[in-house]
């Protein structure tokens, strides 16, 4: 921070990289904030596990998809540089500096510290030497019996070349030698996907099923002598490169893509810090690796497992629990499906996930638009659903009751490819109108549009959000969803939904912001709007990611010309606070507690004309520039008033809020009144309901 400074007091910093942080490196720096919730012993156990496995979930997306793409670059030696002005390599080195010090953590929250908090609650994961004679010998009846019949091990000689490993699978390397002499071959066993990782052995304790194969691995190899035996994993390069403007068959390229996915290059090899230097290279030339790809670790590999855990059938050690109440709107009563549209003509409701539900709010307006034999039609967008989807069943019943159905999926969600693909085949079957969207696009907007008679008229109902129609999400992703009946807002979704699923220009749109149309312009308008204002204007908006340079610099002019900005930021982070001159009055926030913070807000101005809006898109260049993304103003002042609380609330919370300074570190607020913008958000929904 002493170099921006010198570089500031020089009048060279607005022009240069220095002004950004790295975003690479701003991940690292999410992912320390979730390690020291599951290293924190006032979280509850079970919490603790959770943000363990949410940890070990990050880590993975981030080497397939971020550490590939640098690697990918290195290779083509390409001279993209990021904005913060460093190259690939540059980037690879300084994600390993950052990175080791969170990588070794995590070993010894784990030993340390969640271990004995399970234990405590009588959850014990223990080691297979550790048993008594009579445990080990039933164990080994059962490896016998359950886990015997399923393993293959796969040799490497002359006639057996090394074998492809999967992408994330959990491996054992085995060096073994003939019992009768001869020089150390190398094996790989497969620890089966299709059993869970805690092997059960009664009272809530239980042996990782890895450390059981191994401990009775001999049994594979009878005649040999076991050298040595070692867990590792590797990941793979799974980001789909395609080519959609010389493709016939969208979905058909999808599916090409995704089989070359599972060959794609490796980027990280995770060892056992027990495995020997002789066993690492092996793996590292096989593998065509380099040293500082591998990752030695002596805490469980892939510690997701610990989502096992979280998911054992107990109560305690728990952190909040939905209130998920139904608002009184969405009531059900005997006046039937029609009923629920009678009662959203009223006014604009706002919903508020996972503190009310998705089932009797989102899901239930699909269901009554289904059920409804007034209703015609049903537009809809799916980018991440679930795999038990109520409301994908809905439509296929609304299109086999005749109305008429368009769903819009986007199969090309990142890691949702192939669940997408089969929705939309499963759709089809119903005679659904299915829609892959629009040419070099993603569709990541949330909407859904239900047309409907209603005498001598014909009236649209509507749903705009900021998170997936997901139900499994949706209980832990906290997201905002506005239903209306608003004529304008349905003239603009109908003009929106006909863009997606035809060939039309959406340049009639009187209500809803559209990207990558109009999005960037109206941020970059009201932005300027309020540094035109200076200490009397006012911009306060959240995110899960801030990286876009050109919003960055235009917050940076505000901040310069005395506006107060204010941002909640989950994840990524490339700005920079509290330099003079040039983001004094920048504040940035992050949040991270027992729900993802996933709602996209944007405030810009004071009191009534203020320009308070719900958005799908995040200040990045892919959301504003690469992808249909849809943001709407909100017109009613109770919804107003209601989503500016929720801002005030995340700028009080001193419980799990983490405060950007000027050093560019990241600094837990705690200490103070004990307010929880999670824990009071719930509290008050349990009041309403």
């Amino acid at each position: 921070m002493a170099e921006a400074q010198r570089m500031l007091a020089e009048g060279s910093l607005r022009s240069s990289s220095e002004r950004f942080v790295n975003r690479e490196l701003s991940w690292v720096d999410f992912a320390s904030r979730i390690l020291e919730l599951a290293a924190d012993a006032r979280e509850p156990a079970l919490e603790r596990a959770k943000f363990l496995a949410v940890l070990a979930q990050g880590m993975d997306e981030f080497f397939q998809v971020r550490v590939a793409g640098l690697k990918d670059q290195l290779l083509a030696q390409h001279p993209i540089r990021s904005p913060d002005g460093l190259d690939a390599r540059a980037q690879l080195r300084a994600i390993r500096t950052r990175l080791e010090p969170v990588w070794e953590r995590q070993s010894e929250v784990w030993h340390d510290g969640i271990r004995p908090a399970l234990a405590a609650l009588g959850i014990e994961i223990v080691a297979v030497e550790d048993l008594s004679p009579t445990l080990h010998r039933r164990l080994h009846e059962r490896f016998l019996e359950e886990l015997f019949p399923i393993l293959t091990p796969l040799s490497v000689d002359p006639a057996h070349p090394f074998p492809y490993i999967s992408n994330l699978s959990l491996n054992l390397a085995v060096r073994v030698r003939d019992s009768q002499g001869g020089e150390l071959r190398f094996a790989r066993v497969k620890v089966p996907t299709n059993v869970p990782r805690l092997f059960p052995l009664g009272d809530l304790r239980y042996c990782l099923v890895e450390d059981v194969i191994a401990s009775f691995i001999a049994r594979l190899f009878p005649g040999m002598i076991i050298e040595e035996v070692g867990t590792f994993r590797v990941t793979r390069n799974t980001d789909l490169v395609l080519e959609e403007g010389e493709a016939d068959d969208l979905l058909e390229l999808v599916e090409t893509e995704l089989r070359r996915r599972r060959f794609g290059r490796a980027v990280r090899l995770e060892v056992s810090s027990r495995m020997s230097r002789e066993l690492v290279d092996v793996l590292v030339d096989e593998l065509e690796l380099h040293p500082d790809d591998v990752w030695a670790t002596d805490m469980p590999i892939d510690g997701s497992f610990a989502w096992e855990i979280v998911a054992l059938p107990i109560d305690e050690g728990r952190g909040i629990a939905a209130a998920g109440v139904t608002p009184s709107i969405f009531t059900v009563g005997d006046d039937g499906a029609g009923a629920l549209f009678g009662r959203l003509a009223a006014g604009e409701v706002l919903v508020h996930h996972p503190y009310e539900s998705f089932a009797s709010t989102v899901e239930a307006f699909v269901r009554a638009a289904a059920a409804d034999p007034d209703v015609l039609a049903i537009k809809q967008t799916l980018y991440r659903t679930s795999g038990d989807s109520a409301i994908v069943e809905a439509l296929v019943e609304a299109a086999e009751a005749g109305k008429q159905v368009v769903v819009i999926i986007e199969v090309k969600a990142r890691f949702d490819e192939l669940a997408n693909i089969a929705w939309a085949r499963h759709l089809e079957e119903a005679g659904v109108h299915v829609v892959y969207g629009v040419v070099g696009l993603k569709t990541h907007l949330k909407a859904a549009m239900v047309v409907r008679r209603e005498g001598a008229r014909l009236v649209r109902y509507c749903h705009v959000g900021t998170g997936n129609y997901n139900a499994r999400t949706a209980r832990t992703y906290e997201d905002l969803g506005l239903f209306s009946a608003d004529t304008v807002l349905g003239d603009d979704l109908a003009e929106v939904f006909n863009y997606l699923t035809g060939f039309s220009h959406p340049n009639r749109l009187r209500r809803v912001v559209l990207a990558p149309q109009q999005l960037r312009g109206w941020l970059l308008e009201r932005i300027a709007r309020e540094r035109d204002r200076g200490p009397s204007g006012r911009i306060r908006f959240k995110v899960n990611s801030l990286v876009d340079p050109e919003i960055i610099d235009a917050l940076y002019d505000a901040s310069a010309a005395g506006t107060p900005v204010e941002g909640v930021v989950r994840g990524l982070c490339s700005a920079r606070v509290g330099v003079e001159g040039l983001s004094e009055h920048l504040r940035i926030r992050s949040i991270v507690g027992s729900f993802l913070e996933h709602s996209r807000i944007y405030v810009f101005g004071q009191g009534p004309d203020a320009d308070v809006a719900i958005a799908s898109a995040d200040l990045m260049q892919r959301n504003l520039d690469r992808r249909v993304e849809l943001l709407i103003p909100l017109e009613a002042p109770a919804t107003r008033a209601r989503v500016e609380h929720i801002l005030d609330l995340a700028f009080a919370d001193d419980t799990y809020a983490w405060e950007l300074t000027a050093d560019g570190r990241w600094h837990r607020q705690r200490g103070g009144e004990g307010i929880s913008l999670q824990r009071r958000l719930n509290d008050e929904a349990g009041a309403r309901g």
